[in-house]
């Protein structure tokens, strides 16, 4: 049994051309995915996923509550960890252009069960991710239209129930931890992003990633606005103490610096997207390293820059809000424009976000189906628009779902977990198969494997160790969850176990 769960995929076995599941009314051949992508695409689309709530949400609660200006530290630790993860992934999606990301080099390198874990791992990721970040699209839009004269009714702006924060609890308003009922019906604007998001990702990769190219050239545009005329008020004396003495638990010092790195970890979720598109790029040996490791660095530069003027600018004590950037400029009547503007940005920072993520999730369906460990309909792809159509539907209308109806809240830490396993994984993968298979072609090679893999592993997992039991706990019942659907179904369908010789 053991050994049964533990059964690799062959890299040979691996999708390296189109590939796809017959679909209705095609002309009786296989029809698969449309390599349209170049490097450009891929560090637009590493962009879209990773700048977003990080700028315009989580630096500045994290900076308030836990980092103080230190909090140029934490992105530099979290982009640690992520630079030693892509390296990682670059190796393996220049070998195995597979749409199944850190799944399909698993199963490749670690077997079956492992790649259902991390699989199922990355559902939590893009699917959750993408409610959640739609829940903060609305709020902004909301504000946005507010500004603006336009005011739409509070019960068509929120979820019926909410989740308890320590802030309500701390004002008086409810108990940590508790559900509350809000009196809304449901978040309107949240489930007119995602249609309108899966429209698009339903008609094709080239029209996703075109529109992406455009949001994406918006929002940094508007960063860097932020930074050049927020630079010029920014007080050197509000960086001091650079790191804040501890106030107990993870509240400042250097604590507070590797609890905030887990925090704007969150910020980082969504790079590995760039790895689901890699069947469809033309040539992925050589964009796919480019479009991971580019998009990776020039995310990491812009968090540290939009951190170090957000904290200069203001004391750090002052940014822990909903909306930290608009805070900050709020200080200063003369940038009263451009807080219009970073309104604007985050709306579409956001927006490019939930793209990626409904892009992304239906790839890895699509390489689960492939493989038999989930139904043929997650493989089916759309003989004119060559998507993976049937996958994005269901992946949209679960997201839309979520985000009409539930708190987001507290699955935020819960889905960096899941990545930050996932990303643990890959790096053990890649050390694993320079063991096993030395020989193998490599377009890209991962320089002094063990020494960057072993340090990969290490900040994932000590990162994945600074977050609370109650995480652990959700991940744990997550985890259930997806291993109960895989005995049921995966491992009885599973095309690599049929082709075993019987015994």
């Amino acid at each position: 049994m053991f050994k049964n769960l533990m059964i690799t995929k062959p890299i040979a076995a691996q999708p390296h051309v189109d590939a796809g599941e017959p679909v209705e009314g095609g002309l009786g051949g296989e029809v698969g995915f449309k390599r349209t992508l170049t490097a450009k695409h891929l560090v637009m689309l590493g962009l879209g996923a990773v700048i977003g709530a990080g700028i315009f949400v989580i630096t500045g609660t994290a900076a308030a509550n836990h980092a103080g200006p230190a909090i140029m530290l934490s992105f530099v630790i979290a982009g640690f960890a992520c630079a030693m993860a892509g390296l990682c992934y670059a190796e393996f999606a220049a070998m195995i252009p597979a749409s199944g990301s850190a799944y399909s080099y698993t199963y490749a390198t670690l077997g079956e069960a492992l790649a259902w874990f991390v699989g199922w791992s990355l559902v939590l990721e893009y699917l959750f991710a993408a409610s959640t970040v739609a829940v903060g699209w609305s709020g902004y839009t909301v504000s946005f239209l507010d500004s603006l004269g336009v005011h739409l009714p509070a019960a068509l702006t929120q979820a019926p129930i909410n989740f308890c924060t320590h802030e309500a609890a701390q004002a008086g308003l409810c108990e940590f931890g508790k559900f509350v009922t809000t009196g809304a019906l449901f978040n309107l604007p949240a489930v007119l992003i995602i249609g309108a998001v899966g429209v698009l990702c339903y008609v094709g990769i080239t029209q996703s990633a075109t529109a992406n190219a455009i949001i994406v050239s918006i929002k940094v545009l508007v960063i860097l606005l932020l930074l050049g005329f927020g630079a010029q008020y920014v007080d050197t004396q509000n960086w001091l103490p650079f790191v804040p003495e501890n106030q107990g638990g993870d509240r400042f010092g250097w604590e507070g610096v590797l609890r905030g790195a887990s925090i704007v970890f969150f910020a980082y979720i969504g790079f590995d997207a760039v790895s689901t598109a890699a069947q469809e790029v033309k040539n992925p040996q050589r964009d796919m390293p480019i479009g991971i490791l580019g998009s990776l660095f020039l995310c990491t530069l812009i968090y540290i820059a939009v951190s170090a003027v957000l904290t200069g600018m203001v004391p750090y004590t002052t940014l822990g809000t909903a909306k930290p950037v608009a805070t900050a400029l709020e200080a200063y009547p003369a940038l009263a424009w451009l807080k219009t503007l970073v309104e604007i940005g985050a709306i579409a920072g956001l927006t490019t976000v939930i793209l990626v993520m409904l892009m992304g999730q239906p790839r890895i369906f699509f390489s689960m189906a492939q493989d038999g460990l989930l139904p043929r309909f997650f493989g089916a792809i759309h003989a004119r628009f060559r998507t993976p159509h049937k996958g994005t539907v269901v992946v949209a209308l679960v997201a839309a779902v979520m985000a009409a109806f539930l708190p987001i809240q507290l699955l935020g830490d819960v889905v960096s977990m899941g990545t930050l396993v996932a990303f643990a994984t890959v790096c053990l993968g890649v050390m694993v198969l320079r063991r096993t298979q030395p020989d193998l072609h490599r377009p890209f090679r991962v320089p002094a494997v063990f020494i960057v893999g072993s340090l990969g592993v290490a900040a994932c997992l000590g990162l994945v160790a600074t977050m609370p039991l109650l995480n652990w706990i959700v991940l744990l019942v997550w985890t259930l969850i997806g291993f109960t659907i895989y005995f049921t179904y995966g491992y009885k369908h599973s095309k690599l176990r049929q082709q075993l010789p019987k015994r």
